[in-house]
């Protein structure tokens, strides 16, 4: 068996620092080999101790997480998972981590007190093991390079009939930030799936919706899919398309988590697959796990074109790759090169 990851703990709650070491130590995979109260400490730490993934608190005293993230991945770039609070407050700074290279997060975890049992430890040590595996992406890509919202324009792309539609997780909100922010204002409708809680989706929507040339905006039930317009399925409801005469909208509901997840993109490519055909174009990016795999050959099946992001752009090779191991991918591209992938294949008619 390969050496376990070394795991760096920050957090200034003494309570919070023993609840992740036991959650991550309870793992044969994971090794804690320190923990930080503050920035300051965990600085010399990893110097010392040369930690392959940092879970990491943003409301710190002496320095905030946010200060100490950007701090670090400017001179000592390495993974790094959020430990975040499912508040709108929590939402907002998660973004921004992750904007500066975070690779995950994680909600604060619980002690349920009446069992005595830890609670969510399985998805955070799994969190915690990709993130270690993951690839840090940093700088790779500015505002700057953006047009600016203004120049949203009246749609003129040829291919109104048609609706992408794109599955993303762990490295997906920076992901998707790459590809979305470079289409025309008159790109065909798209619809996402990204894996985040509730109370994230919304602030994410609207940060989307201020860099693109696109409308972006958190899908409701019965929302039409329409040109130069995304709809990103709300955390905490799955997102399905449904057709009514010549006009798609999306189906948005509460349900059982598929593939653990909730929303799930395999609910949504499944639906695509079964209400456009080959009106569809499917996308997979960078994710842990396998959501989304066997929808997407369920589109390949039904008529659709499908792109996978490449491993060497992925911060987890997860999703994409288990979409192309089944079988229902046409086209491998990193990730800088997904955009006109899209507009070129969509020009196709």
């Amino acid at each position: 068996m390969p050496p376990p990851y070394k795991a760096l703990i920050v957090d200034d709650s003494a309570l919070m620092r023993k609840l992740l070491h036991q959650i991550l130590s309870s793992d044969p995979e994971i090794e804690v080999v320190g923990v930080a109260g503050d920035p300051f400490v965990a600085r010399e730490k990893i110097k010392a101790l040369h930690p392959d993934v940092l879970t990491l608190d943003v409301e710190m005293p002496r320095m905030d997480g946010l200060t100490f993230l950007e701090k670090l991945m400017r001179g000592h770039p390495m993974p790094v998972v959020m430990i975040s609070t499912l508040t709108e407050k929590g939402a907002e700074v998660t973004l921004r981590a992750l904007s500066l290279g975070a690779v995950d997060y994680i909600a604060k975890p619980t002690l349920d007190v009446s069992a005595g049992t830890l609670q969510q430890a399985e998805e955070i040590v799994a969190r915690v093991k990709a993130a270690a595996r993951a690839k840090v992406r940093v700088g790779q890509r500015t505002v700057a390079s953006v047009a600016p919202v203004s120049s949203r324009s009246t749609p003129q792309f040829t291919a109104t009939h048609k609706v992408v539609a794109i599955g993303a997780s762990t490295g997906g909100t920076e992901a998707l930030c790459e590809v979305l922010t470079v289409l025309p204002a008159d790109f065909p409708g798209i619809v996402i799936v990204q894996h985040m809680p509730e109370t994230f989706t919304k602030q994410f929507a609207a940060r989307l919706n201020s860099l693109c040339r696109i409308q972006v905006k958190e899908a409701e039930d019965r929302d039409r899919i329409l040109p130069g317009h995304a709809l990103l399925a709300p955390g905490g409801h799955h997102m399905a398309v449904v057709r009514k005469g010549m006009e798609y909208g999306v189906h948005v509901y509460r349900g059982e988590r598929v593939n653990r997840h909730l929303p799930s993109v395999d609910v949504l490519f499944s639906s695509c697959a079964r209400e456009m055909g080959r009106n569809v174009l499917g996308v997979i990016l960078t994710g842990m796990g396998g959501d989304g795999a066997r929808g997407m050959l369920e589109m390949k099946q039904a008529g659709a074109y499908n792109i996978a992001q490449d491993e060497a752009t992925s911060v987890v090779y997860g999703m994409p790759h288990e979409a192309l191991k089944l079988g229902g991918v046409d086209e491998v591209l990193p990730l800088e090169r997904i955009s006109l992938g899209m507009m070129q294949r969509l020009q196709m008619g």
